[in-house]
């Protein structure tokens, strides 16, 4: 039973499925958040950039 348990923990530490998995969702993540800054940004420049050509008409 104990020895059971000991090989089950080791397969346990060793496997790196689940690190893997949750590296990919910290890089999706971090990917998304700059989406969202640059979208914020760009619509931000548009906005001004448009606001500009509206008062100069």
């Amino acid at each position: 039973m104990l020895h059971a348990l000991t090989c089950m923990l080791l397969s346990f530490k060793n496997d790196r499925r689940g690190v893997t998995a949750l590296e990919y969702g910290l890089i999706a993540s971090l990917v998304g958040i700059a989406l969202l800054v640059g979208a914020g940004n760009l619509g931000t420049a548009l906005n001004s950039t448009f606001t500009s050509i509206a008062g100069k008409i």
